[in-house]
């Protein structure tokens, strides 16, 4: 399922941060999100493991290891904290109840995801030192180190143990029919104790002493032997851990008059007190049978179902099959799974005529082996989800026996049904609106950097939040314009889509020069182009940026043609340097525009201006003739109502290249 997936995705995020897992899910080539309950195939985990492998450059023992532990967290958060610490009272409990763990969720998504959960499988065995050997079996090969990590988690969450696992044996197993991997790991443990917990032990312990003397000299003598040897019995767990005074106080409880016992031993009555009628009707769903798997004894539903085991010592395996575990039919495979959950499935060429077209019925329960009758007795109930699977089987609540939870299941599944099918659609959508805000955002960019091509950044935010923006004062700044020389003659011998091409291809030079030189382009009119330096950020530098665009301008217009002579078009260049009024003008079509006498001379020196020559005034000259460019003198000339000015062309940057200029690599 996909929450494998997220998990995987959110250990790579949450330990190396987003782009390492979208650079991981691309060499991948997986989607970027995952739905909880989606079946997706087994090859995209394994390709993100792989992935994860090389560009995190961790060997894929450690890689697994740590996103077993990273799971085990996962799990918790996602909600099945409760589910997990309830499976056992220590470690080789929660690890024998895995696999019913395994068979409630495949059960429970069934219902609501028809998809098969292939999940992994787990055997323990105790051994006389108190270590373990865990059998873990799969389908899926080289996963096998993700079980460290998931076991030596819940070891050390739940049980307060440090645990070390290793394997001593990797096997194409034989135990099963269906041909799995089988690793075998050797869990040895320990205690683990807080340093805060042995402390208080330690420097309580004297108490604890005096406090179980008073009660042990109050304890009749006998009664207290009891408690121990039945404690003693008891706490035969794996690797058992020294409790403390504490503890040991806790596990006394009170029992009959008075008297203080630890432990706790069953009473059996001398004879069974029921009768063989009321125990199969009492538990309907119910078989016993021998070695030779000849069965006994049988609950009455169950013989309603598969009538053949009315006839007493017919072979079970002639009406069943295990659906699970995988294991062959005999009784010491299922001794040796005899914790696991079974589930036996009627086989169709044994079922009545009326039951061949129907959906064959399962059964789910528990395996108890009856030492003194060297029998097998299997406590089972039908693996019903919906009502709709009683129906096809032709079945009735009223098969199920009153005690059975299976009714209840049933039916409550019905309302489970319609909340998780919402859960579902809720999530779906969820990801639909992920993706619509992520396509959104990058909408948004493209917006936000098509209004700050045409307004300045800090403008056009401000406007955005539906703020006023003030007119602004420049003291000083340098302002240029350009034209096309004869122009006007080219537009009257060519066609129009000729001269947009020319300005277009033109204007794309310049404009990528704006961003190497960092000067602010104010507008186009015609062949017209106008930028500033030190507006709207005033910078000392405004003169030599513009100089170095100008000289930049100069060069990118001789890669454009004149569609009329097929020449290199030319230009003509004007700067001035002075004080400016800056604002916004309009609504409709806000602009940036200047204003004031610095504007009207700078485009005085563009139209007095020569071809192919950049032509600066004298306060443009001062800001720059210290500055490592060549410049000469033009001397004064008559400027269209502005009188004798003294003017200058600038023509290259000494300390500057021409890739430099043009922001070539």
């Amino acid at each position: 399922y996909g929450f494998i997936n997220t998990c995987l995705k959110s250990l790579v995020v949450e330990k190396y941060g987003e782009e390492t897992w979208e650079k991981l899910r691309l060499q991948a080539g997986v989607q970027d999100s995952f739905l909880t309950f989606e079946v997706y195939k087994d090859e995209i985990t394994m390709q993100l493991v792989d992935k994860a492998c090389k560009v995190l450059g961790v060997p894929a023992d450690i890689v697994l290891k740590e996103f077993g532990k990273y799971f085990f967290e996962f799990c918790k958060r996602s909600g099945y904290d409760h589910m997990l610490r309830t499976l056992g009272g220590n470690l080789y409990e929660f690890i024998e109840n895995l696999d019913a763990l395994h068979s409630y969720l495949f059960w429970f998504c069934f219902c609501f995801f028809p998809q098969e959960m292939n999940a992994p499988s787990f055997r323990v065995e105790k051994n006389e030192d108190g270590s373990m050997h865990l059998h873990y079996y799969s389908d899926r090969r080289g996963l096998c180190h993700i079980v460290p990590g998931i076991i030596g988690a819940a070891a050390l969450d739940f049980f307060n143990i440090e645990i070390s696992m290793k394997i001593v044996n990797q096997t194409e197993e034989e135990e099963r029919t269906g041909k799995k991997e089988h690793i075998v790991f050797l869990v040895t443990q320990k205690p683990l104790f807080p340093c805060k917990e042995r402390n208080e032990f330690s420097s309580s312990s004297q108490c604890f002493v005096d406090s179980e003397k008073q009660i042990e000299n109050q304890l009749n003598k006998e009664d207290l032997e009891k408690a121990k040897n039945a404690n003693g019995d008891r706490g035969n767990s794996v690797c058992p851990v020294k409790k403390s005074h504490w503890k040991t106080l806790r596990g006394i409880i009170t029992l009959g008059k008075g008297k203080l016992l630890r432990g706790f031993d069953p009473v059996y009555p001398k004879s069974l007190w029921i009768d063989t009628k009321t125990f199969c009707n009492g538990l309907p769903f119910h078989m016993v049978f021998d070695k030779e798997l000849k069965v006994k004894q049988a609950g009455v539903s169950i013989q309603k179902i598969v009538p053949g085991l009315q006839t007493m010592g017919i072979c079970l395996d002639q009406y069943f099959r295990i659906v699970h575990p995988e294991i062959p039919f005999t009784i010491s495979s299922i001794q040796k799974f005899i914790n696991s959950q079974f589930v036996f499935q009627t086989r169709r060429e044994m079922m009545p005529e009326s039951w061949k077209e129907r959906p064959m019925l399962e059964l789910r329960g528990q395996m108890m082996w009856m030492e003194p009758l060297q029998c097998m007795l299997y406590l089972c109930s039908p693996l019903l989800r919906t009502l709709h699977e009683l129906e096809e089987r032709q079945m009735h609540i009223a098969d199920i026996a009153p005690h059975d939870v299976t009714r209840d299941l049933i039916l409550l599944n019905q309302q489970r049904l319609a909340e998780m099918e919402l859960s579902n659609q809720l999530e779906r959508k969820k990801e639909e609106l992920r993706i619509l805000s992520k396509h959104l955002e990058e909408e948004k960019k493209k917006t936000e950097a098509l209004l700050y091509a045409m307004l300045p950044q800090h403008v056009a935010n401000q406007l955005k939040e539906g703020k006023r923006v003030e007119a602004g004062e420049f003291k000083e700044c340098t302002i240029l314009f350009s034209d096309v020389v004869t122009f006007t003659n080219i537009c009257a011998q060519c066609e129009p889509i000729q001269i947009v091409l020319m300005l277009n291809s033109m204007y794309l030079r310049f404009d990528r020069l704006t961003t190497v030189h960092d000067v602010y382009k104010v507008e186009t009119i015609g062949d017209a182009y106008m930028v500033v330096g030190g507006v709207p950020v005033p910078v000392p530098t405004h003169a030599e940026r513009v100089a170095n665009f100008a000289l930049g301008m100069i060069m990118a217009a001789k890669g454009v043609q004149n569609p009329v002579s097929g020449n290199p078009i030319q230009i003509r260049v004007g700067i001035h340097t002075g004080p400016v009024l800056a604002g916004v003008v309009g609504e409709k079509m806000p602009r940036y525009c200047l204003f004031g006498d610095t504007v009207n001379i700078a485009s005085r020196m563009e139209s007095h201006g020569v071809p192919s020559k950049i032509h600066l005034s004298s306060s443009a000259y001062q800001c720059l003739k210290y500055k490592n460019f060549e410049i000469t003198e033009r001397g004064e000339i008559e400027v269209k109502g502005k009188g004798k000015m003294h003017t200058y062309f600038l023509i290259r940057n000494k300390s500057a290249t021409e890739n430099e200029i043009m922001g070539r690599p």
